[in-house]
């Protein structure tokens, strides 16, 4: 911006986002240079305190759900993330597909969000008979709509534009800020870092995914991680019910003496890695609980991947950031 005498200064904008929820926890401001610029955790975390040993039957069903809520959260940011760009129909089409995962939630603990499904020592409650085949049949459609929304966007001449080279990420950049999860996979060299594989909780020592990482850092990148990402949580839950024995769902346990140390226990949550820590006192209340979301670390990189871009690509930046309110009210 340039002074009446002659200087030449930086101003600043509200970029937003402009969403209801957002208002009052999360706010953008750039300051410019001309314009260039979860329950599973948490039960985990109560199970290891307690020596808890979660029923086979019931470590099956936890990962089935949880493989179809990352693909539930990756179908929605990812095209949304292509609304911001100016791309509707792919939204469209993912939501359609999204609408039927939500309806097996609805099947299960009869709640499409905040199931409040999985519980210390197991889950809420068994299968219905029908389920696990109707799961099989949806996931094989969706494998072939993720070939189709591959087929839209992937290839394009001006989805590339906006996104390659855009809100890039080292490797030393994506560990120092505490990145995680598929935000990390894509930093310049990738980092090959999944908890279900590094650090295997559950039955996922059974079912072995492969990590996607990415080679330039850039937006694009983070697209591409998402799409392999779903692509491998359909293959584990197409894994799940043939390997799910029968039995019982919940811990046998009349009672619960709780030892006084404390446990960081984490997931691989779809945004990331979800952790809590725990601190037990002997009773039967923890003495504190932290939660480690991980949109609160990712959110803090924004400044320095906007840098020397356009305002219109921190629209996206943000959009690839895949950021819950939520998390970064601290």
């Amino acid at each position: 911006m340039t002074t009446r005498n002659g200087q030449i200064k930086n101003f600043t904008s509200n970029s937003g986002p402009q969403h209801p929820a957002a208002h009052g926890v999360s706010r953008s401001v750039l300051e410019m240079n001309g314009e260039v610029v979860e329950q599973h955790a948490h039960s985990s975390a109560v199970e290891r305190l307690l020596n808890c040993e979660v029923p086979l039957r019931a470590q099956y069903i936890r990962v089935l759900f949880r493989e179809i809520t990352r693909i539930s959260n990756h179908s929605l940011a990812s095209t949304t993330h292509a609304m911001d760009v100016g791309a509707s129909t792919p939204f469209l089409w993912a939501f359609e597909e999204r609408e039927k995962l939500l309806e097996f939630y609805e099947r299960v603990p009869g709640a499409r969000m905040h199931a409040c499904f999985i519980r210390p020592g197991g889950v809420a409650q068994d299968l219905p008979l029908g389920l696990c085949r109707d799961i099989d049949s949806s996931t094989q459609q969706f494998a072939s709509r993720i070939d189709e929304l591959e087929e839209m966007s992937t290839g394009n001449r001006i989805w590339k534009q906006r996104l390659v080279d855009i809100g890039t990420v080292t490797a030393q950049q994506a560990k120092d800020w505490g990145f995680s999860g598929w935000w990390a996979y894509p930093s310049q060299p990738g980092v090959c870092w999944d908890s279900r594989r590094a650090a295997p909780y559950d039955v996922h020592d059974q079912s072995d995914p492969d990590v996607p990482v990415g080679t330039r850092g850039d937006r694009y990148d983070r697209y591409c991680i998402r799409i392999e990402e779903m692509r491998q949580s359909v293959r584990i839950i197409v894994q799940c019910p043939n390997q799910m024995p029968s039995g019982m769902i919940k811990a046998d346990d009349q009672g619960f003496s709780v030892p006084a140390p404390s446990t960081y226990t984490a997931v691989e949550a779809p945004k990331g890695e979800f952790g809590v820590f725990l601190v037990s006192n002997g009773s039967n209340r923890p003495y504190r609980r932290k939660i480690r979301a991980p949109g609160f670390a990712h959110s803090q990189g924004l400044d320095s991947m906007s840098k020397h871009h356009m305002p219109a690509d921190v629209v996206t930046i943000i959009g690839t950031q895949d950021i819950v309110s939520g998390e970064v009210d601290r």
